[in-house]
């Protein structure tokens, strides 16, 4: 019979030793060592074994966990572990045979059990340590959303940021200490919440209502959504060009020349499991690419300052990449040998000698191009004419 793990990650709510399973009362009562932060350690008894607080920084906890390594070891970690816990973080730093886990009714699952909504058509994030910003893609009139805070005073601040966004006339349920003696529901507006003191471990649950607009789900963000200097690809553009991108699930994409990100942003803003690096070479388009990607809840965003091909160095292998800006004949030979066969390449040209570069591009390495030419009706005098484009090039391919 298998040795059974030295180490278990358990699940703890607001009551304590009350709400586990007989499995990990089991765990906890047979464990030489119980490790957690000081607000989980304080909601179970002393049940015999060592107390060792978890430490801050996080990391120095995994550092300490490693020296028991082999020692009967229960860590407390809240609710689900799995969920916007500490789980994941710890399950990585061990051997899959070296731990166990026994989770508890998450906060979400609680959440929803209160209001009796249905929480797979209900958006869970989490903000311990994200920007406000990170709700910005869920914000739509009528949609759901249950957002785990940092402490008392984000209730403040998530009100005025749904306010600042048209969506003061959401309706909020802010819970305290949920499962627990503690327990607590207050339901306001966003914009008319309670001079009450809210403490932590707190979520609130919104019901989004008010003008605010929502952020389009197609690739066509509008181009008034980004700050930027003219160093813009236009929305009908960005949409050709994520379609040629076809951002997939997991998916990494180098943004070279990134402008004001909106490419690299409206990638990420696909799907929630993409990734994307963007490269510029201007601190100034650099600081702006990060103020638009945090603004519109893509903090994800990596920004790399420098001038491909060098900035690439050291980055991890994308699986597609973008060139908006910088194209040259170096930078095509460099990525043809630096990619991994595979990834797919978009590049623009608007110049002829760029032109050029494309065309011969085409001619080594195969791949379609496509010419863009666009033109918006504009007065006229009394009347409306087209005001033509400058037309671009677009080049795709598979190196």
């Amino acid at each position: 019979m298998a040795e059974a793990p030295w180490l278990t990650i358990i699940g703890l709510g607001e009551d304590g030793l009350q709400g586990l399973s007989p499995a990990s009362r089991a765990a906890l009562e047979s464990a030489a060592i119980i490790m957690g932060p000081p607000r989980h350690l304080a909601l179970v008894p002393d049940l015999g074994g060592e107390r060792i607080v978890w430490p801050t920084p996080f990391a120095e906890g995994l550092a300490r966990l490693r020296e028991l390594r082999g020692r009967r070891v229960a860590v407390l970690a809240s609710g689900d572990p799995f969920w916007f816990g500490a789980g994941s973080v710890i399950a990585r730093a061990f051997a899959p045979g070296e731990w166990r886990a026994l989770p508890s009714p998450s906060t979400f699952t609680l959440a929803a059990a209160r209001l009796g909504w249905a929480l797979e058509r209900t958006a869970c994030v989490g903000l311990h340590a994200a920007p406000m910003a990170q709700l910005r893609p869920h914000l739509a009139p009528g949609q759901r959303l249950l957002v785990l805070l940092r402490d008392g005073a984000a209730v403040v601040q998530l009100g005025a940021y749904l306010s600042q966004l048209g969506f003061g006339d959401s309706r909020l349920w802010i819970m305290e200490a949920l499962g627990g003696p503690r327990e607590r529901i207050t339901e306001a507006r966003a914009n008319g919440l309670p001079p009450a003191v809210f403490t932590h471990p707190v979520c609130a649950a919104v019901e989004t209502a008010g003008a605010g607009a929502a952020l389009p789900c197609a690739a066509g963000l509008d181009d008034d959504l980004f700050e930027n200097d003219g160093q813009l690809t236009k929305r009908p553009v960005r949409a050709l060009t994520l379609s040629a991108l076809a951002p997939r699930p997991g998916e990494l994409l180098w943004d070279i020349g990134g402008g004001s990100g909106s490419v690299a942003i409206a990638w990420l803003l696909s799907d929630a499991r993409t990734r994307a690096v963007s490269i510029e070479a201007r601190p100034d388009r650099a600081r702006r690419i990060r103020a638009n990607a945090e603004r519109l809840g893509a903090d994800r965003l990596e920004v790399v300052e420098g001038t491909a091909p060098e900035a690439l160095a050291g980055l991890p292998a994308p699986q597609a990449v973008f060139i908006g800006g910088g194209l040259s004949a170096g930078l095509l030979e460099d990525l043809a040998a630096r990619l991994v066969p595979g990834t797919r390449l978009v590049a623009h040209a608007v110049t002829l000698e760029s032109e050029a570069l494309l065309v011969t591009a085409r001619a080594r390495f195969g791949g379609d191009l496509l010419r863009i030419e666009l033109a918006q009706a504009t007065p006229l005098g009394t009347r409306l004419g087209w005001k033509a484009s400058y037309p671009i090039v677009q080049w795709r391919s598979v190196l």
